[in-house]
């Protein structure tokens, strides 16, 4: 008993370490589990061993991004109850330090994934991180278009993997990358509302500010999760997935579209956090058929 108490104190205070806090460890780890699935629709040969090689890469991108993220924001995260733990903020680490975690984590990613897959995964890896730290992150306190730009490296990481083993930016590449982009918006809404006070503290400029006026989150929400039924569908009417894949998906964005249209009536932290955690059983729900699916046509030949 007592050594599996001390597994558990071990694994939070690593969870707690600096240096994993600046890579944002939730968000790496679904970073790593989209990669490998766009990795895995590829259908070039590997296995999973060459698609976690190519996830790995990824997410030393993406955790470049979210240091250099957190070096240029670090002020304003003080400001923020969410973000006032992180340790550019608390003063745990030096920001020269931080920098070159960022500049080693960003080389240790682009660098590997030119030579060991190529030039155009590598190129995008670049893209991705530029539209986050470059242009995202001074947005977000100029404009709320900022939601908009920031979907974009966000839905970035299946189109990634993909592009790791195959070269080229197939249709399951563009499939995930549209269903991503549009899932986002509701799922940023819920938390946008939930944590708007926050947000105007440190200056950001969000769609569910008050300066945006009442209902224009939940209008939103409800138009991308009308959005990401069709977007959904593509795979199945463009017929690269099977009918499990396609009824599912249907049920999946309807479930998505039932709390998003009830935010959208009453905006109210309730029913925000009925959209936020619907949308976190939407995407793994989707993965999950994915990757069903593709078995099922496997085994029928």
């Amino acid at each position: 008993m007592s050594g599996k108490l001390e597994s558990k104190a071990a694994r939070r205070s690593l969870m707690r370490n600096g240096w994993i806090v600046l890579l944002r460890p939730r968000i790496a780890l679904m970073v790593a589990l989209m990669a490998m699935l766009g990795a895995s629709l590829a259908g070039q040969p590997g296995g999973w061993t060459r698609y976690l090689e190519a996830a790995l890469y990824v997410v030393l991108v993406t955790g470049s991004a979210s240091v250099f993220n957190q070096v240029f924001e670090r002020e304003t995260d003080g400001l923020m109850k969410r973000t006032a733990h992180r340790p550019l903020v608390t003063g745990e680490l030096s920001v020269p330090a931080v920098v070159a975690y960022g500049v080693v984590l960003g080389v240790a990613g682009v660098v590997p994934m030119a030579l060991r897959f190529n030039l155009l995964a590598a190129l995008l890896l670049v893209v991705t991180f530029v539209a986050y730290v470059a242009v995202y992150t001074p947005l977000k306190r100029v404009s709320t278009l900022n939601t908009v730009i920031g979907a974009i490296p966000g839905a970035a990481p299946p189109l990634l993997g993909y592009v790791a083993m195959a070269g080229e930016v197939g249709p399951w590449a563009w499939c995930l990358f549209a269903v991503l982009f549009a899932w986002q918006f509701p799922h940023f809404m819920a938390i946008a509302f939930l944590y708007r006070d926050d947000y105007a503290l440190a200056g950001h400029r969000m769609l569910a500010d008050a300066e945006s006026g009442p209902g224009v989150a939940g209008r939103q929400a409800l138009l991308y999760a009308l959005a990401i039924i069709p977007v959904s569908l593509m795979p199945f009417l463009g017929h690269v997935a099977g009918p499990v894949y396609g009824f599912g998906a249907l049920a999946l964005g309807v479930m998505y579209l039932i709390p998003a249209t009830v935010f959208a009536l009453r905006e109210t932290r309730q029913r925000a956090r009925l959209l936020m955690w619907s949308s976190l059983v939407y995407l793994p729900g989707l993965f999950a058929l994915i990757l069903v699916d593709r078995w099922l046509r496997t085994q029928m030949g």
